[in-house]
């Protein structure tokens, strides 16, 4: 009993530093932070800048970083994320969510 219970621990201690190592849920984060105005990948206050791929690419969009640096130095109607509402980790995990989802 005492063996199942040990491997049963050690079986919940790798889940977690599994799910630790995968990094911030860019998902839920998006929920959080940018879904209110980007529903579905729109923008809701300039409709002209989506988050689609093809609207990305033609604002020099195009990777995790320049959506990361695009979130803390934003145009005008848009949120400023600072380090401090938001860390770099969490910023990239968004950023990552964005370009695998809004193709």
């Amino acid at each position: 009993m005492r063996k199942k219970i040990i491997v049963l621990a050690f079986g919940v201690v790798l889940l977690a530093s599994a799910a630790q190592a995968a990094g911030p849920d860019g998902k839920a984060l998006f929920q959080k932070n940018c879904a209110a105005c980007h529903v579905n990948g729109g923008n809701i206050v300039n409709p002209k800048f989506t988050l689609s791929k093809k609207d990305r690419y033609a604002h020099g969009v195009r990777t995790a970083a320049a959506i990361v640096k695009k979130m803390r130095n934003p145009g005008p109607g848009m949120t400023k994320f600072t380090k401090k509402m938001l860390s770099d980790k969490d910023a990239m995990a968004i950023a990552r969510y964005i370009i695998k989802t809004f193709k």
